[in-house]
């Protein structure tokens, strides 16, 4: 989805001498941190290549909660559409290449191009979706039914994000998890 909607943006840079300054191309190493806790968000960024996370401190402690890998949109999104604190933060956890946009440019892309607007408020809803999952998974879910539910559903996780995360998104402890995975 994603991807078609850079698509979209790409080629409204050629009708329009504006779009062709909102988009920036940024690569970023791990460990980057884009956004702080306490920060007003101030960009989206869509995945080219690389991973991310979004996740927030909790006395003391690092909760991942939620990934996000390439063809896919991460912002701080109230904090973004609604100008307040981010409650969380925005890292890569692996080298990574991204397109920024500027909450400026965001708004005129949806004022000025009503179908980049219908795409974004899908991205929206698709990442509200997700949110309720994971709330609900916490709730009726064991850890290991988590597990599971990673393995089989997002593999990609499992490959490419390291086990301390992945114990801290399932709500667990890393000594925890592996038990998890020692039992398959």
């Amino acid at each position: 989805m994603v991807n078609q909607l850079l698509d979209k943006i790409n080629k409204e840079r050629l009708k329009d001498e504006r779009v062709l300054d909102m988009i920036e191309e940024i690569e970023v190493p791990s460990k980057t941190i884009l956004l702080h806790e306490g920060e007003i968000s101030t960009h989206i960024y869509f995945i080219k290549k690389g991973c991310l996370r979004a996740w927030f401190n909790k006395d003391g402690k690092d909760i991942s909660l939620q990934f996000f890998f390439e063809g896919q949109a991460i912002a701080s999104i109230d904090s973004f559409l609604n100008n307040l604190p981010s409650i969380l933060n925005i890292e890569s956890i692996e080298p990574s290449s991204l397109i920024s946009i500027t909450k400026e440019d965001f708004e005129y892309l949806n004022r000025n191009y009503p179908e980049l607007k219908d795409d974004f408020h899908n991205l929206l809803f698709r990442r509200f979706r997700n949110y309720v999952s994971l709330f609900l998974s916490r709730i009726k879910d064991s850890p290991q039914e988590r597990y599971a539910d990673l393995i089989n559903n997002h593999p990609e996780i499992i490959k490419r994000v390291p086990q301390h995360y992945i114990a801290s998104y399932l709500g667990i402890t890393p000594i925890s998890l592996s038990r998890i995975r020692n039992r398959k």
